[in-house]
């Protein structure tokens, strides 16, 4: 059995009466964590983010779909929470008969902690009596924010301050202010490791696998938070950089150009947006301007010049036999 996990086992077995012992089994996470739900009112956008000291905890802890709902389930984790929850709120139950139907089949009740928004807006939180000190939620418009284990009594109201003061947001970057506003609180009492964000539709489409908006994970570092923002900052350039590509695509320079320069604005270091952006300006006849990015980049990493090679074969890259000579000759 993972050392880590011995304490933690004995401490639940301690808390639990004497015959719930089978109630919790080794193979399953002890996220003890803070995290939100939340819907946005204005785009129906549905949402989960956490962060724990524990390994991965996005792979425990967020449950989404879109149309239905997001569900948080922690503490002495009911990972079957997730899943079953998702699936009562499908059936037509609210945030709260569909809590009351999961809590009503668990015997491990008193130590787990739950929060769920349906497609409504309508959010059903609980905190199980013997989950750890300091443990507890708070329920706004549209969200719940919940904790166990923290430093302080001061995370939940922290979060939901946090998650109101920055309505003005994407529900993303929200998600986020409310992860870092529980932190700045005191956070979790073990420390950090891990953190997740998920982002799903408010109303399914009919293409499935678009209807995950955001689903990042860190599963360890010494900056789990720091990182996830890194990662969504991330996310936002290339998302500018597919805008620049369709602009490309309509033979629209400048939109295009606005796109791939607002992509490297966010990250400048990112070698890949700045070459896709001077091979798409090396394909509507601005080689200039496109030899002025390439220079750089081939002086840094050699490697893409030789896959600048390959790109006429495939059609990528549409220039005359001369142009592409200027190209690969650019120093």
């Amino acid at each position: 059995m993972n050392r880590f996990l011995l304490p933690a086992l004995a401490l639940c077995l301690a808390l639990l009466q004497p015959a719930a012992a089978q109630i919790y089994r080794a193979t399953d996470p002890l996220a003890h964590t803070y995290s939100i739900v939340a819907r946005d009112p204005a785009t129906g956008e549905l949402a989960v983010a956490v962060q724990s000291h524990w390994f991965s905890v996005g792979t425990s802890v967020s449950w989404a779909e879109a149309g239905v709902g997001a569900v948080a389930t922690q503490s002495f984790t009911n990972k079957s929470f997730g899943p079953r929850g998702l699936a009562l709120l499908k059936s037509g139950k609210s945030a709260q008969q569909a809590l009351d139907e999961l809590l009503r089949t668990d015997e491990g009740r008193d130590v787990r902690q739950v929060a769920i928004v349906d497609n409504q807006g309508r959010v059903a939180t609980h905190t199980g009596a013997k989950c750890i000190d300091y443990a507890g939620h708070q329920q706004g418009k549209q969200f719940s924010v919940q904790s166990n284990m923290m430093l302080t009594e001061k995370v939940p109201a922290a979060m939901a301050q946090a998650f109101e003061a920055n309505a003005q947001l994407p529900l993303p970057e929200r998600l986020l202010a409310a992860l870092e506003g529980a932190q700045g609180a005191g956070g979790d009492i073990r420390g950090r490791q891990s953190a997740a964000l998920l982002v799903v539709r408010g109303q399914a489409s009919t293409e499935p696998w678009t209807d995950r908006l955001v689903d990042l994970r860190v599963d360890d570092s010494a900056e789990p938070l720091r990182e996830l923002g890194r990662l969504l900052r991330l996310r936002r350039a290339y998302e500018h950089m597919n805008a620049g590509d369709l602009a490309v695509e309509k033979n629209d320079v400048p939109g295009a150009i606005r796109e791939y320069e607002a992509a490297e604005k966010l990250f400048p270091q990112n070698l890949e947006m700045q070459y896709w952006h001077a091979i798409s300006l090396a394909n509507k006849q601005r080689l200039p301007e496109a030899l002025k990015l390439l220079r750089p980049i081939f002086k840094q990493e050699p490697n893409w010049r030789t896959l600048t090679e390959r790109l006429p074969k495939v059609g990528l890259l549409t220039l005359t036999a001369d142009e592409l000579k200027q190209v690969l000759s650019a120093k």
